[in-house]
């Protein structure tokens, strides 16, 4: 692995062969954002199919979580498939395979016909991304890397954003239905463009394949497809209160470790867990896990609380937090130009401690706030996200050969969504039980014989009087204050989430100065 530490080679016009790099990146972003869009819009859409197909709201969350576990099994495989197949076939085959389970999933008569598709539509899209980071990374010069992680950047950071506002108006004007027929005209769209402008490096072509590696997958599918439900299922079913789990996790504990052994030491592993003796990288696939939990926390978090709290439908709520894709989109030109004059450091440091300052923001909110109050910190925050992203990317894969560009594409992509699934399952966990806890601090601080809670029962009778009657007033009166302590108990729940989040990005700024100075096209300082 000593090449790993050595200045990397410029092989770029092996990859783009005459074509113009820009027309390769838009190729590879088409099918990176519609893999992205596709999982938030559902997420937004998943009380409509559970409706339309008559399904209840648990059953209908096997929608995502079956399309989240095919995902992150094909992730780590997609670089030896790459290999055998080649490069460029096999992201058309993925784009093509993701394309036409959109339709079966939008023409689903059945829940079993819509889960069977989501399968197949998560394994077209699980080599989507590292396919196109590993093409979008090789195709430019070390020195413009950085300009290219902002290309990608824009296909991950921001279509998460803009999916739920997306979503809900597709799912709100149209049908849910529309959510994944979307996905047609840009699938299309990619498969030409791919086509036409992508080329496969000498170094693919020429590839000694080696053997698949059935033991390492056969594990890897059950770490990752366990890990995944358990996360999913796991708040419903009381965590290791239900048996299942207790069965399942120390399996998914034991087929890791295997994993992990089997992909260390054999001679052509799956996954080459190797790469991981690079320090950058491997304190940047660190990194990505963390920003992984901090992002998917925050877009699915937020938009609950003006859901849930403040009773905005989903279109609206979409729209509201949709001014952090915004932020997101300006920020891109800004990193791409300073990636390539300034050390990686000190934009991951500025990038963290923005999104950190945001959270603790976030954390003062009340029921009282207008749409407008979080406006400019929702903004700021979409900046600050592409202070993070681009450099992570940048000093990661900066100190890394082409030829490794594909297996740690892979391994990367896989911490960012493993991280993203651990996020977004703790951040719904602490909301429920944090609820309970402020729930009894509440009830324990206002007590029934105090004057502040026998005020508040005299002033909501006298209100409820009238509809009611004098008789019948205490019933509704009762459950109007339950509400309220309800709403108050949920609300310092998301206090508590965001002030969590905020710590959790303080923190990270110390991970990034273990990271050594990367400049563009140069190896890190003191590499041998």
């Amino acid at each position: 692995m000593s090449s790993a530490a050595t200045m990397p080679a410029d092989h770029s016009a092996e990859v783009t062969q005459g074509v113009n790099p820009w027309l390769i990146a838009a190729s590879v972003m088409l099918a990176t954002f519609m893999e992205v869009l596709d999982t938030a819009i559902a997420s937004v859409a998943l009380p409509y199919i559970a409706g339309s197909l008559s399904a209840s709201n648990d059953e209908a969350t096997w929608v995502l979580t079956s399309y989240l576990v095919a995902n992150a099994i094909v992730l780590p495989a997609s670089n030896w498939c790459s290999l055998r197949f080649g490069r460029k076939n096999f992201l058309i085959i993925c784009v093509i395979i993701f394309t036409v389970a959109s339709f079966g999933c939008g023409a689903a008569p059945t829940l079993g016909m819509i889960l069977l598709a989501r399968i197949v539509q998560g394994a077209g899209g699980g080599a989507l991304q590292p396919l196109s980071q590993a093409i979008l990374f090789e195709s430019f010069p070390p020195a413009k890397r950085g300009a290219a992680a902002a290309v990608f950047a824009f296909g991950v950071v921001v279509a998460p954003v803009l999916g739920p506002t997306l979503g809900g108006w597709l799912t709100d004007t149209y049908s849910w239905r529309y959510a994944f027929y979307i996905n047609i005209p840009v699938g299309i769209l990619a498969v030409f463009m791919i086509s036409r402008f992508v080329h496969d490096p000498p170094y693919i072509k020429n590839a000694k394949v080696p053997a698949f590696d059935n033991l390492g997958f056969g594990m890897l599918v059950v770490w990752t497809g366990l890990l995944q439900v358990i996360l999913d299922k796991g708040q419903e079913d009381d965590w290791f209160g239900a048996t299942w789990i207790r069965i399942a996790f120390p399996i998914m504990l034991a087929a890791f470790l295997w994993w992990v052994r089997i992909s260390w030491h054999r001679k052509n592993p799956l996954v080459d867990l190797k790469v991981l003796k690079n320090r950058n990288f491997a304190i940047g696939c660190l990194l990505i896990f963390l920003f992984g939990i901090a992002i998917y926390s925050t877009v699915t978090v937020l938009p609950l609380f003006y859901q849930e709290l403040l009773g905005y439908t989903a279109f609206t709520a979409g729209i509201v937090v949709a001014p952090r894709g915004l932020g997101a989109i300006c920020g891109m030109p800004v990193i791409g130009y300073l990636s390539n004059k300034v050390d990686p450091r000190y934009l991951l440091t500025f990038g963290f401690v923005v999104f950190g300052f945001t959270t603790l923001y976030f954390g003062s909110i009340t029921l009282q706030i207008s749409p407008n109050t979080l406006l400019v910190p929702i903004l700021i925050t979409g900046f600050g996200l592409s202070f993070v992203f681009v450099p992570i990317t940048t000093a990661a894969y900066g100190t890394l050969p082409n030829e490794q560009m594909g297996n740690a594409s892979g391994l990367f992509n896989l911490m960012r969504n493993v991280g993203g699934s651990i996020g977004i399952s703790v951040a719904q966990t602490l909301l429920i039980r944090r609820a309970a806890v402020h729930q009894n601090l509440i009830i324990n601080s206002v007590p029934m014989t105090g004057q502040q809670f026998q005020d508040s029962i005299r002033n909501t009778t006298g209100f409820l009087v009238g509809p009611y009657g004098p008789a019948n007033a205490a019933v509704p009166t009762q459950a109007t204050l339950y509400r309220e302590l309800l709403r108050q108990a949920s609300s310092w729940a998301f206090v508590d989430v965001f002030r969590w989040l905020s710590l959790l990005s303080f923190a990270c700024v110390i991970a990034v100065w273990l990271l050594k100075k990367v400049k563009p096209g140069k190896g890190p300082v003191g590499a041998h």
